[in-house]
């Protein structure tokens, strides 16, 4: 029994994986070129997921997942921005945070508060994954602490 759910959860969450990764791009994307949410999905569902890309290849991602976590945090948006604001320190705006950096603690803060069905140990240790894709080990300790502080917010 265990043998059989285990190579299904690994998928899950290989998968699961792919679309936090896949929804950290697409958010950035949004904010850098202000692509519309359905044409933003559609590419990514049609170029992107499970793709190869300059001999790259993609695993497959949760779709839905990936849907949930780039329409969720953008129709959020406020209260998601809202949050890690108040996890910066009072001389840190978040629009000094560079893009990237927004996209994944967009991301990860919209999971923590909309996705009670993902353990928070879960889902700050996937953004810190996301984190190493884009940055060195300093950032993750920025993404690590903001992500906690939300955590203990929103999920009290």
């Amino acid at each position: 029994m265990t043998t059989q759910s285990t190579p299904r959860t690994a998928g899950r969450s290989k998968a699961r994986a792919a679309a936090r990764l896949a929804a950290a791009q697409a958010l950035y994307q949004h904010e850098m070129e202000g692509t519309p949410v359905v044409s933003l999905l559609h590419e990514f569902h049609q170029h992107r997921l499970g793709a190869t890309i300059e001999d790259a290849e993609y695993i497959d991602a949760d779709v839905d997942f990936f849907d949930d976590l780039v329409k969720g945090t953008l129709a959020r948006l406020a209260e998601v921005d809202a949050l890690i604001a108040a996890n910066v320190t009072a001389d840190w705006k978040i629009d000094r945070l560079d893009k990237p950096m927004k996209a994944i603690l967009r991301a990860g803060t919209y999971e923590l508060l909309a996705r009670k069905d993902v353990a928070v140990g879960t889902v700050i240790g996937e953004y810190l994954d996301v984190t190493d894709a884009f940055y060195e080990r300093r950032e993750k300790g920025f993404v690590n602490g903001i992500l906690d502080g939300v955590a203990k917010t929103v999920r009290a």
